[in-house]
């Protein structure tokens, strides 16, 4: 038997969550379940926000007064991802999918860095958050990503340390041809990890020698091929997750 339900519809809710509460549903929710899905009074739907777990809920009302009745809880609340994800914002809609692919591979936080290279300068951040609460809807993650404002690289670099503490940038640089990834990342001592993905075209030399002088840094390959920024996305955090991170046994 599967550990999660997939059948059922889940739903992000802004709200509080506990038995026997009635929590109205927004227009668009309201307009998803009973307009799209077609589902009835009575249907029962999962819920969550982020805070209090996974719950059942029940369907009420019509389309214009939709809500929906908190029953039991069927998954306690675990703790947020601790893996960081530093990227330079891409195009709208390759942007939308490496969000999405970010949280589905264990992002906890999404921190746009601004490099020479980067294409877009400003993001939508109500839609960098629907692309996050949509791919936890869908893949039964019971936790939102952080998701910062973007701060050009040099700034984030040059504040690492007093904000971020012992945690290590994993650099995802093009041009490396060193070691194994998987054996550089399981040689590191234990710390909290950021993964860094570039630009389309790449990090410019000085932000890369820049990156190679800072102690905090560890630069990796991602193979032979030359990736595009949403594909190295996933292959880093894959590289990540199964060398040092949350798939290992």
């Amino acid at each position: 038997m599967s550990r999660y339900d997939f059948t059922s519809q889940r739903l992000f809710l802004d709200a509080d969550l506990g038995a026997s509460e009635t929590v109205p549903l927004d227009r668009d929710q309201a307009n998803y379940l009973v307009n799209v899905l077609r589902l009835s009074p009575g249907a029962g739907v999962l819920v969550f926000n982020g805070r209090d777990g996974e719950w059942r809920a029940a369907l009420e009302g019509d389309r214009k007064r939709a809500a929906l009745r908190i029953e039991d809880q069927t998954r306690e609340q675990t703790r947020p991802p601790d893996l960081h994800y530093l990227f330079a914002p891409l195009k709208q809609a390759r942007l939308d999918y490496m969000v999405q692919k970010a949280v589905e591979m264990g992002a906890g936080r999404l921190r746009p860095v601004i490099t020479r290279h980067t294409q877009v300068h400003r993001l939508n951040g109500e839609r960098l958050r629907a692309n996050a609460i949509e791919a936890a809807e869908q893949c039964g993650i019971l936790t939102i990503p952080a998701i910062d404002e973007p701060v050009a690289l040099g700034d984030v670099l040059a504040r690492w340390t007093a904000e971020s503490g012992e945690r290590r940038i994993l650099f995802c640089d093009e041009d490396e041809t060193g070691a194994d990834p998987a054996a550089r990342l399981r040689a590191l001592p234990p710390a909290p990890i950021a993964v860094l993905i570039g630009p389309e075209g790449g990090f410019s030399a000085e932000e890369r020698a820049l990156l190679a002088s800072l102690p905090f840094v560890t630069p990796i390959a991602l193979g032979p091929r030359i990736l595009r920024a949403d594909t190295a996305a996933v292959a880093a955090l894959a590289l990540v997750q199964a060398a040092i991170g949350d798939w290992r046994s």
